[in-house]
């Protein structure tokens, strides 16, 4: 079993605009759908609240491992057995977005890693939520900066 998921889509728009879109903590919570308290900053904890239907108000929240302008910007989330009661201990996975420029726009590759961190038991159903939640992300990234 792979420890990675990776997707890619390549979108009609500047890698200026796609990279607004995924480090300005505003628009990243328009179409991630997460009411975030403040914005991304380079090793610190941005945190807030999911607003996706049917998980309105789950606690949301990472840690910026980088940010290099136009190229990539990653973060560490946590996966906890219970979204309810977080601990800080709960196992992390590393999300990347990478940028490039293509003919005609950006290619946005995110790559989500270290689901071995992830207790065995919990671990298949959470690449399985996962794979599908970074389907439909790209789709809204998508919508939102190709227009």
């Amino acid at each position: 079993m792979s420890d990675s998921i990776e997707k890619m889509v390549d979108l009609r728009a500047p890698v200026e605009r796609v990279w607004r879109a995924i480090t300005d903590h505003v628009e990243f919570g328009t179409w991630f759908r997460v009411k975030l308290d403040g914005p991304f900053v380079l090793g610190e904890r941005t945190t807030g609240r999911i607003t996706y239907p049917g998980y309105e108000g789950i606690a949301w929240a990472a840690t910026v491992e980088a940010m290099e302008p136009m190229r990539l910007f990653a973060f560490r989330w946590a996966h906890p057995e219970r979204f309810d009661a977080p601990r800080d201990d709960d196992p992390t996975t590393l999300v990347e977005f990478r940028l490039s420029e293509v003919a005609g726009g950006t290619r946005l590759v995110i790559v989500e890693s270290g689901f071995d961190a992830i207790p065995p038991e919990r671990r298949r159903e959470a690449m399985r939520n996962n794979e599908g939640g970074w389907r439909e992300q790209l789709g809204n990234i998508r919508v939102h900066v190709d227009g």
